[in-house]
């Protein structure tokens, strides 16, 4: 999705933009923009070139265009930035809100001063971390874990149904910040299938994992519980010795290969 400099959405739009004409004058004949309207969160008299400055973030930080907040209805439809009509603009003040509170209140629950002195703040040595919008967010208007999101289309499809949704996602975020993508993100998706008693498609999870991380001994030893689940014990030992090649150091699935072996 192309990501506009004016937009602006769910955790952020706690300020509103100008009307259209405010936009034209701002961008054409190089006058000052009257004061934005509608501000409810930041003073009235913020000077529009913050507002904007902050729309670019909120936009960067949720991955949206400013009619996800705003009413921009494009060619021929109504354009109207100071309405508060849409529902994700009356949450996103709240949202910013919280952002602001817990932000008051970090350096407390932390044990950290904010600093002091005319440069201290949250970039001051020992400062606690501030929290932003990107911080959750991470260029989603509803930050979801991957996870989540592939065991919710697994839930009625299968691992075919979840495996088709990670690989749509992969494909559209992969190298960016939306979704962890990483070796962990399958293993955990299997689990959560084998403690639905779907040993099956924990095992078609874990395979596609294999695919990406050939070396994954995690996944190995996943693929041994599924396996065990099923009452394949041979292929279970197969797996952990698999896993044990690739990580000799492992002593989970050192201990659980003695185990099957025991049997």
């Amino acid at each position: 999705m192309k990501r506009v400099s004016c937009g602006i959405a769910t955790l952020g739009v706690v300020l509103l933009l100008g009307s259209p004409a405010t936009t034209q004058s701002q961008a054409g004949g190089g006058q000052q923009a009257p004061p934005m309207t509608n501000l409810q969160v930041w003073p009235k008299d913020t000077p529009p070139a913050q507002v904007m400055q902050t729309m670019t973030a909120f936009n960067e930080s949720l991955g949206v265009q400013c009619s996800y907040c705003h009413v921009q209805e494009g060619p021929g439809g109504r354009t109207d930035f100071a309405s508060d009509e849409k529902r994700e603009k009356r949450v996103a003040r709240q949202m910013i809100l919280l952002r602001d509170s817990i932000n008051v209140m970090m350096p407390a629950v932390v044990g950290k001063p904010a600093g002091a002195g005319p440069t201290a703040g949250a970039g001051a040595p020992g400062a606690p971390v501030r929290v932003l919008c990107r911080s959750c967010h991470r260029g989603l208007p509803i930050p979801r874990q991957l996870a989540d999101v592939v065991t919710e289309a697994g839930a009625s499809g299968g691992a075919v149904a979840g495996l088709a949704k990670y690989m749509e996602l992969r494909s559209r975020y992969y190298g960016g910040q939306e979704y962890d993508f990483g070796e962990a993100s399958l293993v955990t998706i299997a689990q959560r299938a084998l403690t639905a008693k779907s040993p099956d498609d924990a095992i078609a999870y874990l395979q596609a994992n294999l695919k990406y991380f050939p070396r994954s001994s995690s996944s190995y030893q996943a693929m041994a519980q599924a396996r065990t689940a099923k009452g394949d014990t041979r292929g279970a030992i197969a797996n952990l010795e698999k896993a044990l090649e690739l990580d000799p150091a492992s002593a989970q699935a050192r201990n659980q290969l003695q185990r099957l072996k025991g049997q």
